[in-house]
């Protein structure tokens, strides 16, 4: 398993792993962007910060799936 990571990582930063990066780099920072928000959203409404941070993160691991549903690989 860690082999399999490893060769993908190692592909990934050569290049040859995605068809499109440019596309996969967009749609992360949006998910990232999205999370960021969240986090600070819930802070501004008073939500305690042992809660606003799993509630943001799990949020967000809900929405990329979404978000990366058309990355495209070599």
């Amino acid at each position: 398993m860690l082999e399999v990571g490893w060769f993908s990582t190692k592909l990934l930063f050569k290049g040859k792993l995605l068809q499109n990066p440019d596309y996969f780099a967009r749609q992360t920072a949006i998910g990232v962007i999205i999370g960021c928000l969240l986090l600070v959203g819930l802070d501004r409404l008073g939500a305690q910060i042992w809660l606003s941070i799993p509630v943001s993160g799990f949020l967000t691991g809900v929405l990329m799936p979404f978000l990366l549903k058309d990355v495209k690989m070599k």
